[in-house]
C-alpha cells in the first residue's frame, strides 16, 4: 500500500510545518441567486478585496500531511480542523501550514496558516476522536449572541430547517453552480495530492474524499438553502469538518440535514452558523458533520439601509 502523502514535513521540535504552497482558485465561474460570487474578480473588488478569494477550505489539504503524521489513518477517520479565518489569499499567493505537537499521547492541538509575507491566513484547532477539548469554534460559538437587529437574515429561525438531502460525489460529477468542477477536476491541482484519494490504495480499499472536498460535497446543494434575503455576496467566516465514522467515500450515497445553531454580526456583516450533519444513505450512521459561518456582507444588499430603517421605525411605533 502507498503511503498517503509525499509531503515534505518540517520539525523543529515544537511545530511541524508544511512547504509553502500556492492553492488555486477554481471558483471563478460560481454563481447563487444568478450572481456572481465573492470569487468573481470583479464583484470582490466592488466590496473592497483585492480580487476573487479563494475559497476557506481549500487550506484544509495543507493540513491533512500534518494530521497523518501526527495520528496516521485515524485522522481520516475521525480527524477535525476547526478553523477561524482571518484574512484571504488569491490566486499567486503562497501559504504554509503550522500544527503545534501535542504533548504525548494527547489528540488535540492549536493550528495556523501563514501566508508568505507573514499575513495570518487562518487560526484554529486539530483534533482526533471524543472527548477532547472544545474546538476552536465550538469555544467561539459560545461567545456569540446574535445582534439586536437582522436584515439580510431576518426571517432565519434557530433550529433544524428542510429534510434530508441526498448528495453523491463521484469522480467526474460537476457539482453544480455553486461548485463548477469536479473531483477530477481538484486532484489535478490540490496542494497535497494522493493516490489514496483516486484509488483503492489505502486502509479502505476505495478511494476517500478530501477534507476540503468534503466542504463542497455538504455545500453543493441548492434546495433546502435558508431563507435569507437577497441578491447578496457572502463569504466562509469559520469552518470545521469533522469525520466521525469515516472517511467519506467517492460516488457513495449520502444524506445531509442543517441546523442553524447560531446568529451573530459584525459591522459589515450578518452571519448564520449552520450545522450539517451527513449521514450513510438510508441509515442514522453519522459520518461527519461541518459547522460554518456563512457571513453576509451588509453592502452587498442594495436594500440594506432601507430595510433597516423600516424595521427600526416598526419597532419604534410598536
Amino acid at each position: 500500500m502507498s503511503k498517503a502523502f509525499a509531503t515534505e514535513i518540517h520539525d523543529d521540535g515544537a511545530v511541524i510545518s508544511g512547504p509553502l504552497r500556492g492553492p488555486r482558485q477554481m471558483l471563478q465561474a460560481q454563481s447563487y441567486d444568478d450572481h456572481a460570487s465573492i470569487h468573481d474578480d470583479a464583484t470582490a473588488q466592488k466590496l473592497g478585496f483585492k480580487g476573487g478569494t479563494i475559497e476557506g477550505p481549500t487550506h484544509f489539504s495543507q493540513f491533512a500531511p500534518l494530521g497523518e503524521h501526527l495520528w496516521g489513518k485515524a485522522w481520516f477517520e475521525n480527524g477535525c480542523i476547526s478553523a477561524h479565518y482571518r484574512s484571504p489569499c488569491y490566486e499567486g499567493d503562497l501559504a504554509r501550514a503550522f500544527m503545534r505537537k501535542p504533548a504525548d499521547g494527547a489528540t488535540h492541538t492549536e493550528i495556523w496558516m501563514e501566508r508568505e509575507d507573514g499575513e495570518e491566513v487562518l487560526r484554529g484547532s486539530a483534533s482526533v476522536g471524543a472527548g477532547n477539548p472544545p474546538t476552536a469554534l465550538e469555544q467561539r460559538l459560545q461567545t456569540l449572541k446574535a445582534p439586536d437587529v437582522l436584515v439580510i437574515l431576518a426571517d432565519v429561525k434557530m433550529g433544524r430547517f428542510g429534510g434530508r438531502i441526498p448528495v453523491r460525489m463521484a469522480m467526474n460529477q460537476n457539482m453544480g453552480a455553486l461548485y463548477p468542477f469536479s473531483l477530477a477536476d481538484k486532484l489535478k491541482v490540490i496542494t497535497e495530492p494522493s493516490s489514496w484519494y483516486n484509488s483503492g490504495d489505502n486502509p479502505w480499499g476505495r478511494a476517500i474524499i478530501p477534507m476540503e472536498m468534503i466542504s463542497v460535497l455538504l455545500g453543493s446543494p441548492e434546495n433546502g438553502r435558508l431563507p435569507a434575503r437577497g441578491p447578496a455576496v457572502g463569504l466562509f467566516a469559520d469552518q470545521e469538518i469533522r469525520m466521525v465514522n469515516g472517511p467519506l467515500f467517492v460516488d457513495e450515497p449520502y444524506e445531509l440535514e442543517r441546523e442553524v445553531v447560531g446568529l451573530s454580526g459584525s459591522r459589515r456583516t450578518e452571519s448564520a452558523w449552520v450545522l450539517t450533519r451527513v449521514y450513510r444513505a438510508g441509515t442514522d450512521d453519522l459520518a461527519a458533520t461541518m459547522l460554518l459561518n456563512s457571513a453576509t456582507l451588509k453592502d452587498s444588499y442594495a436594500p440594506y439601509e432601507a430595510e433597516l430603517q423600516q424595521i427600526m421605525a416598526t419597532r419604534q411605533s410598536a
